[in-house]
């Protein structure tokens, strides 16, 4: 077999193997690809982060007896009247606040002149010693009224024991899985109380994050990875053309 044909430019010498250029040039390709891609992602979560503020300050819809579609009021802010009811209240372990381990505290609300009920998650407490035990929380009696965000909970979580619903100490909130144990009829979402309440439970939500910054740190990944594949292929196949100096 003879040498790689050399391609000279400027005093350096570009040796051309068919197979690696061939290799770089999908490699480069595939990068800029998946870069554009994350960029693209991007975008669109950006788009759902300006939806995401627009639907905060909207006005807050009213939650009744009626029954609604989950998607027609996610992450909408919602107000609702009605009765806590504390003997089907919950506590969702492992949340942490400030590094401190506790619970959220979920309870549904008997929602006024009905006999259907809102979930609502109230707010974090911290643990008590007696993890079996979780700690007492002041609930407010007769007929209240809240505000807060409808959240969607996710049927998409990993369980790695049976021991998920042991008394009111839950790992995770399903909601046919609540259904089935109260046999209450609930709305299909999950209040997030933001309203201010004198039971000593903290709700500084986590703002939702949409993701963008992710997909970009990712698409600079890409297009690094993309250079890089570039510089290694002029590194290994260039070199400055030697002169030949005859004899004097």
């Amino acid at each position: 077999m003879g040498s790689p044909p050399l391609v000279t430019v400027g005093g350096f010498e570009l040796r051309v193997r068919p197979w690696l250029a061939l290799a770089t040039a999908i490699g480069v390709a595939l990068t800029v690809g998946l870069g554009g891609w994350q960029l693209g992602r991007a975008q669109y979560k950006d788009n759902l982060q300006q939806r995401l503020l627009e639907l905060g300050r909207a006005p807050p819809i009213t939650l009744g007896p009626q029954a609604i579609r989950a998607e027609d009021v996610a992450l909408r802010r919602v107000e609702v009247r009605g009765r806590f009811e504390p003997k089907f209240a919950i506590y969702l372990d492992n949340r942490f606040h400030q590094h401190r381990p506790g619970y959220h505290v979920v309870m549904p609300l008997n929602v006024a002149g009905s006999g259907r009920y809102v979930l609502v998650n109230r707010g974090w407490i911290a643990a008590s010693g007696d993890r079996s035990r979780p700690p007492p929380v002041a609930t407010p009696q007769g007929e209240i009224a809240l505000q807060g965000v409808a959240q969607v909970p996710s049927e998409r979580f990993l369980e790695l024991s049976s021991r998920v619903a042991e008394g009111d100490v839950w790992q995770n909130l399903a909601l046919d899985r609540y259904r089935a144990v109260t046999g209450l009829d609930l709305h299909p979402i999950v209040v997030q109380q933001d309203s201010a309440a004198s039971d000593g439970l903290v709700r500084a939500w986590v703002p939702l994050d949409s993701g963008r910054n992710t997909h970009l740190a990712y698409a600079f990944q890409w297009f690094a990875l993309g250079v890089a594949i570039l510089v290694c292929y002029f590194v290994l196949n260039v070199r400055r053309q030697t002169q030949a100096v005859g004899p004097r």
